[in-house]
């Protein structure tokens, strides 16, 4: 019991950048070592898959109704677009999985380049 009201009167004298109860140290891993990932592995990430984009003018869009065709700058078959949080992550093809549309990947981005692209 003293040695626990020691060790707080330390941690209170201790500057704020000093203290690390509580938090793992630098290197702590799992025996299978991936410890260190396990944190971050439930982030949210938003995944969007482009079609196509179009540039238009207010009044043409105040114009459109219901079946309106809007053209986009994609040709027919050319590989979709998946973004990972708003930067891009690969390249694929549009598929039918269960009725819903799903995209298989035919082109992942190198992790250099995608490096770079956070820059």
């Amino acid at each position: 019991m003293e040695e626990e009201a020691l060790q707080q009167e330390m941690n209170e004298n201790l500057p704020a950048e000093n203290m690390t109860d509580g938090l793992p140290a630098a290197g702590d891993a799992d025996a299978d070592g991936d410890g260190d990932l396990d944190f971050i592995l439930d982030i949210p990430l938003d995944i969007t898959v482009e079609l196509g984009r179009t540039s238009m003018r207010i009044k043409d869009l105040l114009q459109l109704g219901q079946g309106a065709v809007v053209e986009l700058t994609k040709l027919a078959g050319e590989p979709m677009e998946i973004f990972v949080n708003g930067k891009l992550f690969a390249r694929g093809e549009v598929v039918v999985v269960n009725e819903k549309f799903g995209v298989r990947l035919t082109d992942i981005v190198s992790p250099q380049e995608r490096i770079k692209s956070l820059r």
